[in-house]
């Protein structure tokens, strides 16, 4: 059965946002578990043939509308922040994308009701979303190690080991958080943290 999200040319069909769009209001309404294609559908306004052509299953949405949300949140932040090819600008960029990401209503929404479709990402896997957040950051590193402002090395390993530390800031910050800690604090440690393990080595 041929699929709807990509056109014969390779390019994203245009329908396949507003389905995403749809689904993510289910999710925010009802959380994952209720949620069906049948209901995406009938809120996109579109027969649950059409949708079933485009995803086979509930998983199959649901990871093309992680990848699109949590990638389209990096590059929003990467965009806002100018600069990331140095270890400030790309310490301050991704601290812009933790906190949005952490802040993302559809993120709350899956972590409070279905926390456990998140486990497979932190526990077996990467998904798609994780892979194009490495490949940003590393060709964000590549170029920072081009001018010199970032110390040598495998750019891609450099970016997975980051993806670790950002992945306990998103989904962990707030059990690090107490009466003499709080949270600002702790994104201060991770902005320090990024920054000096880019920064070039004497």
């Amino acid at each position: 059965m041929s699929s709807l999200r990509h056109t014969a040319t390779g390019a994203r069909d245009p329908r396949i946002d507003g389905y995403l769009d749809a689904a993510r209001d289910c999710i925010l309404d009802v959380g994952w578990r209720r949620t069906t294609l049948t209901e995406v559908a009938r809120r996109a306004g579109v027969s649950r043939m059409t949708m079933y052509r485009a995803w086979p299953d509930m998983g199959s949405l649901l990871g093309d509308l992680m990848t699109r949300e949590w990638v389209g949140i990096a590059a929003a932040t990467r965009v806002a922040a100018k600069d990331t090819t140095t270890p400030g600008g790309i310490a301050a960029a991704a601290l812009s994308t933790v906190r949005a990401l952490r802040d993302n209503e559809l993120f709350v929404r899956i972590v409070e009701l279905d926390p456990d479709l998140m486990l497979p990402y932190l526990l077996a896997r990467r998904g798609r979303s994780q892979e194009a957040l490495i490949e940003i950051l590393a060709a964000e590193i590549a170029s920072g190690q081009a001018t010199g402002a970032i110390h040598g090395g495998d750019p891609v390993l450099m970016a997975r080991a980051l993806m670790l530390a950002g992945q306990g800031f998103v989904f962990s910050a707030l059990t690090m958080t107490d009466a003499d800690i709080d949270v600002e604090q702790l994104d201060g440690q991770f902005l320090h943290l990024v920054a000096s393990s880019l920064a070039p080595r004497s």
